[in-house]
């Protein structure tokens, strides 16, 4: 009786085990359906919208802050700065909130949500009369708005910064997890990801410059900045009509507490010796598993101090099914936080790139309000839409370097992506510092324009000097966002652990935040202390200024920053990636109880508490 009930027990739990396997299997099979090609349209609908609508509310608002709220240009300039600082520091805040608990998906919507708010805020700021002062088509003694009218602008802008904060950093990872981003299916696929993203942001942007732009300028701004916020409203629907379709990644817990346990327990151990043999630290694939679905980062030699948090003690040996992290960290997490602190330095270099392209969205602007800018008789550039030729020049050099580019160098390299992300990024670098040479001839031909013809004392004339000079310098920024911007993301998202890529979008945009407080703060010093009769930077007068100064100084600086970023680049290690394998393949692998070798490095792997000598 008792052998029959035991019998019984045991077909009950094969049952039960072949169940779990088959609901396992159902669950990986239905994982595999979602994401893919299917969900681009969607997701990229909701970025291009964004984009669209950010683009459209932002490349001309210097016009909107000097002609319409009167504020001089120094204030509006750097009030643009600002605020594209503080846009692009919120959205470390959303990456650490979707890598720790909520997810890429939630994000994003709620940031979208948020952002719309800002946007129809500032859309009704245009259209009330109350909020924006009198009328100054002379620019001469003009009434600024008051600070109540600014802080309404002020409310409206911390809107849309809060809600970029949740967009940014997740859309490009959220649309990558799509996709398998593993090395050899990167290295398989005709076309480069990153690339065919930023021209789809392109297209969006270059819409927005000719339309958007052109709307402002000749029909008013309540259907200039309403445009903008309609799209953002489509493009909350389309991401949500597509949730369905989305493979969404299980958050793995906040990525800074796994950073700062990995280094509190490395200072609780520093007396220990590290073992020779990195086999004998901690490994734990279950306790790693959520924040290595492509596979565990493999032991470095670097930074050998944070080694110490995963060597296991004779205490600690004895209770190793869960341990306390604070005390214990396996490989993979020390090696995230060696993989961050490695990126630190060519991250940084990123950040005068973005110093130097400042002047794009306010100096440059004015400098086109001056030059003649007609087409025809009747029909004129609007100053903003000439960032349609950085755009177009960007698209345009995309498609050449996928097409053209890559398979050239590719045949000297050997590499399928032609350069790598650092090659790329320092081309880029080099070409920028090419485009502010050239913002700084164009300034001098403009100026020697208005001295010839006795114009240099007034602000408001258009001088016998056409605005395509300044289409240069723009092609030359597009070649070099090609190049830089594109490898920069591409790097950040390729060296950064897996689980904590959300924060690695963030860096991009926290480099973009410092880089225009810099540039807040480079002209800040330039105007204070370049005098009064001889200002480079005039509130008022851009003829009586010396702006071709300031950029030979930021061309200095760009030269500097160069130099910088060649020595980090040579001294740069890529993280080793174990890449994670199909189930069919582990079990078909002959295994070794509790230790495995990687044929990559020869690293023989061991788990906590299995001592490969004493088993």
């Amino acid at each position: 009786m008792e052998l029959g009930t035991k019998k019984m027990v045991d077909i009950a739990k094969k049952k039960e085990e072949e169940e779990e396997k088959n609901m396992d299997r159902r669950e990986n099979e239905k994982r595999k359906k979602l994401g893919g090609l299917k969900t681009m349209p969607f997701i990229l609908a909701n970025e291009i919208c964004d984009r669209f609508a950010g683009v459209g509310f932002h490349a001309n608002l210097i016009s909107y802050l000097t002609q319409q709220l009167n504020l001089p240009l120094v204030k509006a300039s750097n009030t643009l700065t600002n605020f594209g600082g503080t846009a692009s520091l919120t959205p470390l805040i959303g990456a650490l909130i979707a890598d720790s608990f909520a997810g890429r998906f939630w994000t994003i919507l709620v940031g979208s949500i948020i952002y719309e708010l800002g946007m129809i805020s500032i859309t009704v700021s245009a259209l009330l009369p109350t909020l924006h002062p009198p009328p100054c088509p002379s620019q001469v003694n003009c009434k600024e708005a008051s600070s109540s009218q600014l802080w309404a602008l002020y409310a409206a802008l911390l809107l849309t910064s809060i809600g970029t904060g949740g967009i940014r950093p997740c859309v490009v990872t959220f649309a990558a997890d799509q996709f398998d981003m593993s090395k050899s299916s990167v290295a398989s696929r005709g076309w480069n990801f990153f690339n065919w993203y930023y021209f789809s942001m392109g297209m969006a942007t270059l819409t927005a410059l000719t339309v958007v732009v052109y709307v402002q300028d000749n029909i008013g701004w309540g259907w200039g900045l309403g445009i903008p916020t309609i799209g953002m409203a489509l493009s909350i629907i389309a991401f949500v009509f597509g949730s369905h379709l989305y493979k969404k990644l299980k958050p793995g817990g906040s990525p800074l507490v796994r950073l700062t346990q990995v280094i509190a327990a490395a200072v609780k151990k520093r007396k220990l010796v590290t073992p020779n043999d990195p086999g004998a630290l901690y490994q734990n694939k279950d306790l790693d598993s959520l924040i290595s679905v492509n596979g565990r980062l493999l032991h470095t030699d670097q930074f050998k101090f944070f080694d110490k948090a995963a060597i296991v003690t004779e205490s600690e040996a004895t209770d190793f099914m869960q341990p306390n992290l604070w005390n214990l960290a396996t490989v993979h997490r020390v090696e995230e936080l060696k993989s961050m602190i490695r990126l630190l330095p060519i991250w940084s270099a990123g950040i005068l790139h973005v110093t130097a392209s400042s002047h794009l969205g306010s100096f440059v602007i004015q400098q086109a309000r001056s030059m003649d800018r007609h087409l025809s008789h009747s029909f004129q550039i609007p100053p903003a839409s000439l960032s349609i030729f950085s755009i177009s020049t960007m698209l345009f050099g995309l498609v050449l370097y996928e097409r053209l580019l890559v398979p050239f160098v590719r045949r000297f390299t050997r590499n399928p992506s032609g350069l790598t992300c650092l090659q790329r990024m320092g081309v880029g670098y080099f070409v920028n510092i090419i485009a502010t040479i050239v913002s700084a001839l164009v300034e001098v031909k403009r100026k020697n324009a208005a001295a010839r013809h006795n114009l240099l004392d007034d602000p408001k004339a258009i001088l016998p000097i056409s605005v395509f000079w300044l289409v240069p310098q723009y092609c030359l920024h597009g070649i070099a966002d090609v190049f830089m911007s594109v490898g920069h993301l591409e790097f950040l998202y390729d060296q950064s652990p897996e689980s904590m890529r959300s924060t690695a979008a963030a860096l991009f945009w926290i480099s973009s935040s410092i880089g225009n407080y810099i540039g807040t703060g480079l002209v800040t010093l330039v105007h204070s202390y370049t005098g009064r009769e001889h200002n480079w930077l005039p509130d008022r007068n851009l003829n009586r200024g010396k702006l071709d100064y300031y950029y030979w100084l930021v061309t200095g600086i760009q030269v500097i920053n160069l130099v910088y970023y060649i020595i980090c680049a040579y001294f740069y290690t890529y993280k080793p990636l174990e890449e994670a394998k199909d189930e069919e393949t582990e079990q078909s692998e002959d295994k070794i109880p509790y230790k495995r070798v990687n044929d990559s490095n020869k690293i023989g792997e061991v788990e906590l508490g299995k001592n490969p000598e004493t088993a």
